[in-house]
């Protein structure tokens, strides 16, 4: 009997493990709105990043997009025009997040009625 209670235990270890490691990559205010956008038109550049999430400053926007290439989540592409334009687009393993911005999408707007009635 004590060796199940220790075996859910670590299993539960392993949940609050792997959600911190998902917190990790994710963390801070402006992510999830950055690979929202993302998500919503496929490719994007810098600046409509910039104009989808309110609040956000060129800088925190170009540190977070850095950390998100970083964690292999978003690809930057440079393209030939003149001037220069920068596209971003979330990688295949970004894809992976679809469904959960999409459950975070249906929450917030439940949320919302709930909490404001709109």
């Amino acid at each position: 009997m004590g060796c199940k209670i220790e075996e859910f235990q670590q299993e539960q270890k392993k949940r609050i493990r792997a959600v911190q490691d998902s917190m990790d990559v994710l963390n801070g205010k402006w992510k999830i709105a950055i690979i929202s956008s993302i998500c919503c038109y496929g490719k994007r550049r810098f600046s409509d990043i910039l104009n989808d999430v309110e609040g956000v400053s060129n800088r925190m926007l170009s540190k977070e997009l850095k950390e998100l290439e970083i964690n292999q989540l978003v690809t930057r592409t440079v393209l030939p025009t003149q001037p220069i334009t920068v596209e971003y687009e979330l990688t295949e393993h970004g894809n992976t997040l679809q469904t959960i911005i999409s459950n975070l999408t249906d929450w917030g707007t439940v949320h919302r009625k709930k909490i404001a009635g709109k």
